[in-house]
């Protein structure tokens, strides 16, 4: 199979019909269209298109209403073999896809996971709103983590990365450049609101690897992974950041191989609005660099949106094969969308495009795709071929049985939670207080035994003045007055040595 049959042109200059060059796939492309004009049914026609040739796809299913590919299409539709019949779907019959179902919650398929590491300053910036100083300091909390040997996996090793870049802001600032605690109480503070939101789920282990979602079946199908992103469209930030992060792994994972005669991957992206709402210049940047070199790594990149003007130019430029559904002109905003939006398309003479924009039915658009030589085909009015698996949703029972039969069950389902920096600071924040306990102990105890030794000398010096201080006893008062007084008499009355030694002998008696 060389090309995928996307409808016929029954409406326009000519009867040929629309198919998509698969050596051309890779060259991304875009669907666009208001509310309930077909965006979703085409999408679908296209992922099955790749899936039957050998092209594993990927797409979010924000309503729900894709995962029905899983299982093969019926009557019940009412339409879908009618339309097949009416423009000559060659070889159409009712088929299963081989799917995958993911889920960034681990809820409605095997949960995405994937390390704060990987993630980066950037893209956690970008999914946290921050300012440029506080993207600043969040970087200078990732630069000091690789340095130091820190795994930062999940965000409890985030959180505890930055309490010690507060802990030690003076330091680090030294090192990296200013480091503010009101920075860091204020990345706290969104990290608190994205774990409200079930933005934790998204990090940790095992990571998710990205080879598994490039399998071909037994049969030479493509995988099909839905993506269920009803509640992950509930924090729009999170969503966008997310399909960003996987199309950077894409790209820096993959090896370069030029142009294929078909994609590795084709990669839809819906409410691509999301995206670029809002998005700092570095974002886009990085997107464009993404959109535009991760066509060499034989990925294809499809934007579904409402408004082909929600992609940038610089973005929009880059998608070669386009469908564009129903616009509707309410306000004068509107009509001039719609002249912007046929502009895009290269010309065809017999066809008024900005006029035919407002006119499709549901089911109908506007298609222009790459040729064989990679020009642009002249856009044509175009009816789109049905899908071949059930148009619509599974039940809780169906998705079940999907994820219970699934190999990635056994690989993916369990967190794992190993050593990271949030075990290794917590450690070192043990051992410095046990470290302080033991100098604040040794401390006292020195201090104990100097006052003590000051108290033992105190106490000697009072021993002595009392010593000094305290008066004779009676006894010795008397004994001393007699002897003096014999003495003096004694001494008046003897003369020479022998009164002399008398006395001696008298006063040794008395103090006998």
């Amino acid at each position: 199979m060389t090309d995928l049959y996307i409808g016929r042109n029954t409406f326009g200059t000519n009867d040929d019909i629309q198919a998509l060059v698969l050596k051309r796939a890779n060259r991304h492309g875009l669907i666009a269209g208001a509310t309930g004009t077909g965006k979703t049914v085409t999408l679908q026609t296209i992922a099955e298109g790749f899936s039957r040739a050998g092209v594993p796809v990927f797409l979010a299913d924000v309503k729900g209403d894709l995962a029905g590919m899983a299982v093969a299409g019926s009557e019940d539709a009412g339409w879908t073999m009618k339309r097949a019949t009416e423009i000559a779907v060659p070889d159409y019959a009712y088929a299963a896809n081989p799917t995958v179902f993911w889920d960034l919650f681990g809820e409605q398929g095997h949960p995405i996971r994937t390390t704060v590491s990987e993630m980066g300053p950037l893209l956690i910036s970008r999914l946290l709103d921050l300012t440029e100083a506080q993207e600043g300091v969040l970087t200078i909390a990732f630069r000091y983590a690789d340095e130091e040997n820190l795994m930062l996996l999940d965000l409890k090793d985030l959180q505890s990365m930055l309490a010690f870049t507060a802990d030690n802001a003076k330091e680090l600032s030294a090192r990296y450049g200013n480091v503010t605690r009101a920075s860091v109480g204020a990345i706290q503070r969104r990290l608190l609101t994205l774990e409200d939101q079930g933005g934790a789920h998204f990090f940790g282990e095992p990571a998710f690897d990205i080879h598994d979602l490039m399998r071909i079946d037994p049969q030479g199908h493509g995988q099909v992974n839905i993506l269920a992103a009803d509640r992950l469209m509930r924090s729009p930030r999170l969503y966008a950041t997310f399909l960003l992060w996987l199309l950077a792994e894409l790209f820096e994972t993959l090896p370069e191989v030029g142009d294929p005669d078909k994609p590795k991957l084709v990669f839809f992206f819906d409410e691509a609005h999301l995206l670029f709402d809002e998005a700092p210049k570095a974002l886009l940047e990085k997107v464009e660099q993404v959109v535009r070199l991760i066509r060499s790594k034989g990925v294809g990149v499809y934007f579904i949106t409402q408004n082909p003007v929600d992609i940038p130019e610089t973005v929009a430029g880059q998608l070669g094969n386009r469908v564009q559904h129903a616009l509707r002109a309410f306000t004068p905003k509107d009509a001039r969308a719609i002249k912007q939006a046929a502009e895009t398309f290269r010309a065809n003479p017999g066809l008024d495009v900005a006029e035919a924009i407002t006119q499709l039915k549901v089911g109908e658009a506007l298609v222009s795709l790459l040729q064989k030589d990679g020009a642009p085909a002249p856009v044509e009015r175009t009816l789109i071929a049905p899908p071949r698996a059930r148009v619509g949703p599974l039940t809780a029972e169906e998705r079940q049985r999907f994820l219970d039969w699934s190999s990635f069950k056994s690989k993916y389902d369990a967190l794992a939670d190993r050593k990271s920096a949030y075990e290794i600071l917590l450690a070192r924040g043990q051992q410095a207080a046990e470290a302080s306990a033991r100098a604040e102990a040794a401390e006292a105890e020195a201090k104990a035994a100097a006052d003590a030794e000051k108290a033992r000398a105190a106490a000697e010096r009072a021993e002595r003045a009392r010593a000094r201080s305290q008066p004779k006893s009676l006894t010795e008062t008397l004994a001393t007055s007699m002897a003096r007084s014999a003495a003096s008499s004694l001494g008046r009355q003897l003369a020479g040595k022998s009164g002399q030694k008398f006395v001696r002998g008298l006063l040794g008696s008395l103090f006998k």
